[in-house]
């Protein structure tokens, strides 16, 4: 941990109290702690130019940079940047009254390593800059330790709807904003939560998942918060919570939904706060822990009907993260499929090297209601039943496919069979082919450009189809 360091602080937007605000916090840091510099810049269109932030900068030699902006100069953030640092310099915290979520990402993408929005709270600040200081030299590290063992190599996948998801991971990883991961069931919610974690500043501290949705009602707060003896029957002895186990790290609440509305009171506070108060015990605590949620289900439809507080939606929902069902990125499945088949066929000990044609067709097809995760216990099936190094159809066992609950119009189905007809014909063709688009052309009795704008309608790329090493 930094012992002492030298923080600048660069209003660029003087007319809010943004600026005064966030000196007065660094200030009220006990001396040595914080050595403070303090700039108040009028940055406008036409003077931004001919503002010297660079030497600014080299005369303070910050460890680290609060800049204060204004939304209208947002679309200056990159200029301002470069003006600021150069190659490897001390890290920019951003400072606004607020920000969509497109806006924090663009930040981060131009070299932001963090930012704070309105209101400005003393522990969240001090929090945030320690932690940047501290992590600066264990990031090549951790970030190598995911990529090798617990995160970004386990979410396996090239298609666009996917990648547009995954790609945001780093970026939202080096801030502490809360996250909102939303999808289906079995889409990798938690896989994502882990990589959050495991790049973040906080990744040398606990990680720790919790269904709500698996503890009674009753029982939640009591996890999340911890008793002292004798707050109920039973209780005879004190029991730490969760919040107070994930301290310095994050706290993953799966099935965010199935909170109660007492709970989501409760877990609002400690949001706002970060305080929370164990029960039976009449002292309020504190912890330092992000929050990431997950959920299988529409919050916003939840917060219309009333399931849902809409204030605690809007403070979990920060960073939001919506992942694909594995039906809208099909053409990940032979990739997904091969890299279970090795996995499996390593843990279990087995000379089972790849899956014919006909088997991959098969799962290709498959409408995959249970995502990923059920695609994965398909393979692992597979692989211990496999008697040969090549793993047929008959050995790849799926359940009977449900049918339609007929209440959609004819047409409406119609049109949604033959779209699915069309898209997974093409797939199997392709998977048999290897990606071949000449030969699956042939074999369908179309021309190759017909063919073409068939794969382009359904977004198929015949790169995931081409045989490689895994």
């Amino acid at each position: 941990m930094v012992k002492q360091a030298n923080i600048l602080l660069l209003d660029c937007n003087p007319t809010s109290n943004l600026g005064s605000a966030l000196g007065c916090i660094l200030k009220s840091c006990s001396k040595p702690t914080i050595n403070l510099s303090q700039e108040s810049i009028e940055i406008c269109e036409t003077a931004i130019s001919n503002t010297n932030l660079s030497n600014i900068v080299s005369r303070r030699s910050p460890d680290a940079i609060f800049i204060v902006l204004s939304p209208l100069l947002l679309n200056k953030a990159d200029f301002l940047f470069q003006s600021i640092r150069r190659d490897l310099g001390p890290p920019i915290i951003v400072v606004l009254e607020e920000g969509d979520p497109d806006q924090m990402l663009e930040l981060l993408r131009l070299g932001a390593a963090d930012f704070i929005t309105h209101p400005l709270r003393t522990m969240d600040v001090i929090l945030r800059l320690w932690r940047l200081l501290d992590h600066s030299h264990r990031q090549e590290i951790l970030t190598r330790t995911l990529r090798e063992k617990l995160g970004l190599r386990l979410l396996v996948g090239e298609s666009p709807v996917f990648l547009a998801e995954i790609d945001k991971i780093p970026l939202v990883a080096k801030c502490d904003a809360r996250v909102l991961i939303s999808g289906e069931t079995g889409t990798g919610k938690e896989l994502v939560a882990r990589a959050i974690h495991y790049l973040s500043p906080r990744g040398n501290k606990p990680f720790i998942p919790v269904n709500c949705g698996a503890i009674p009602a009753d029982l939640l707060e009591n996890e999340l918060f911890g008793h002292e003896r004798g707050a109920f029957t039973g209780a005879s002895a004190h029991q730490s919570g969760l919040l107070e186990e994930a301290n310095g790290g994050s706290l993953l609440l799966d099935e965010i939904d199935c909170l109660s509305l007492t709970s989501q009171v409760k877990l609002l506070r400690f949001l706002q706060e970060r305080e929370y108060r164990p029960l039976g015990s009449a002292r309020i605590r504190k912890a330092d822990v992000r929050i990431i949620a997950a959920t299988n289900v529409d919050l916003e439809r939840a917060v219309k009907d009333g399931a849902f507080r809409r204030d605690l939606y809007y403070r979990l929902n920060i960073m939001p993260f919506i992942l694909p069902p594995l039906r809208e990125r099909s053409e990940d499945i032979p990739l997904l499929s091969q890299y279970f088949l090795a996995k499996y066929a390593d843990q279990f000990k087995k000379k089972v090297t790849d899956l014919s044609s006909e088997a991959l067709q098969k799962l290709v097809f498959y409408d995959w209601p249970g995502n990923v995760r059920e695609l994965e216990h398909v393979v692992e099936r597979a692989v211990v039943l496999s008697k040969q190094a090549i793993i047929r159809s008959d050995e790849v066992i799926l359940p009977v496919s449900k049918s339609s609950s007929g209440k959609e119009s004819f047409q409406s189905v119609k049109r949604e069979a033959i779209a699915q007809f069309e898209k997974k014909y093409i797939q199997g063709l392709l998977c048999t082919y290897q990606g071949n688009i000449t030969k699956a052309a042939e074999a369908a009795r179309k021309n190759r450009r017909a063919f073409w704008q068939l794969m382009r309608k359904y977004g198929i790329d015949a790169r995931s189809y081409k045989s490689r090493d895994l």
